[in-house]
């Protein structure tokens, strides 16, 4: 496609979804709720499409070379699809949180004052690899009054698409306004580009993908974006740790999922219990097929399979079955090494001692911080609130999982018997 059709097709799109947004605005709770259920059952009814679909995705993937990681993100089983109906059913149950009156309040002169939750209209959504985000993003856009325009990523080009056109069918089909959801199916990167220059019509950006991808967004981006660049989480085990329950969150925080943002990328252990902990735990990963990149003191205490942790590594998001791991000396300079080498995502303490969570909690500047828990449930559904569309880092306007509340704003109601200002 020319530039300038590109240029066009994604200025068309983004009016369309304004005009869209606005209608989104004052749509029906049950609405709203018919249109994702209805969603969910065409989400289901097309799995084997959908399947077929994504296996042209894989094809290319494998093909290429990708990752083992990265080809995990991308597949689409049964099981997943199944997951994605059941996160707009999910949707669906929660409560609409559009016109939620957050405040009120009566000025001396009478005013009365509400201050009220509304959606934050349109809303751009770019990421890579995981097909899934589309189903999740359109029903939390919806659900919360947005409309939305996705941007998949190249290498799920078949099954974004295929997604998409499922949803789209079936929301034809509901009182809400088809053109609230939009996809840029092109893989052309000026796609992009053009995107985040609609700042007339678009609201928000979030970007969901590696830290190449996020940095590319901000820097371009003429639109506020919401963010997080990495995914450096940590896990401290503390000498005041049951180690049997280290052993269990340590290995779900590293193992269960490791191409993920919220999969532990680096183990930090007190010293006094290192020489206990370390070589059992550190045995565990490497069946499980974990690179270990240790310390000096973690490979004076485990001498075989340890490759030496470099400096960067402590800086590396990794995706993938490698972990860093350190022996510190107390409570203090793992908070340390966590507020200088973390990237604001999530972080865990394993500890028996109240204060000393509470002290890491106190201390290190995280969106999301565990005690006794793996890092892995840093998600919006694992959270309760159906699902996210992305974790957030920023500090403004929102931290952590992105759901339905984030994805709004608020708006000032006045209510007065003919005031005027003197």
């Amino acid at each position: 496609m020319k530039r300038n059709q590109l240029h066009k097709q994604v200025v068309q799109m983004a009016q369309k979804a304004k005009t869209a947004s606005l209608q989104m605005a004052t749509v029906t709770t049950s609405a709203k709720n018919t249109a994702l259920k209805k969603m969910a059952r065409a989400i289901m009814d097309q799995a084997a499409y959908l399947v077929r679909e994504n296996k042209k995705d894989l094809k290319i993937a494998a093909s290429k070379g990708y990752s083992k990681a990265l080809i995990d993100r991308l597949t689409l089983s049964e099981k997943r699809i199944k997951e994605m109906a059941q996160c707009l059913l999910d949707t669906a149950r929660l409560k609409d949180p559009v016109g939620e009156i957050l405040k009120v309040f009566r000025r001396p002169n009478g005013l009365r004052i509400q201050k009220m939750r509304v959606p934050v209209g349109v809303i751009g959504i770019i990421y890579e690899s995981r097909p899934n985000v589309t189903s999740d993003c359109v029903g939390l856009c919806l659900k919360s009054g947005n409309a939305v325009i996705l941007k998949g990523g190249k290498e799920a080009f078949y099954s974004n698409k295929a997604i998409f056109s499922v949803l789209k069918k079936a929301l034809k089909k509901t009182h809400l306004p088809a053109e609230s959801i939009q996809l840029v199916d092109s893989t052309d990167r000026a796609s992009v580009q053009i995107l985040l220059k609609q700042d007339q019509l678009v609201d928000l950006i979030i970007p969901r993908g590696g830290e190449g991808l996020i940095r590319f967004v901000a820097e371009h981006s003429h639109i506020p974006v919401v963010k997080h660049y990495k995914g450096i989480c940590h896990t401290y085990v503390s000498h005041k740790a049951d180690l049997a329950m280290a052993h269990k969150i340590c290995f779900n925080a590293k193992v269960q999922r490791p191409g993920v943002c919220n999969a532990m990328e680096t183990l930090l252990v007190h010293r006094r219990i290192a020489s206990q902990f370390l070589p059992q735990m550190l045995k565990q990963l490497q069946g499980a097929g974990v690179e270990i990149r240790g310390c000096p003191i973690t490979r004076r205490i485990v001498k075989k399979g340890v490759n030496k942790a470099s400096s960067k590594d402590w800086d590396e998001e990794y995706l993938d079955m490698i972990l860093s791991v350190k022996v510190v000396n107390d409570l203090t300079q793992a908070i340390d090494h966590i507020n200088h080498h973390g990237s604001h995502h999530s972080d865990a303490i394993v500890t028996k001692n109240s204060k000393e969570a509470e002290e890491f909690f106190r201390s290190i500047d995280s969106a999301c911080l565990y005690h006794n828990a793996s890092t892995r449930f840093t998600d919006g559904y694992q959270f309760g609130f159906g699902a996210e569309v992305g974790i957030s880092t920023d500090k403004l306007h929102a931290r952590g999982p992105m759901a339905l509340e984030e994805l709004t704003s608020y708006k000032y109601v006045i209510y007065g018997k003919g005031h005027i200002r003197a």
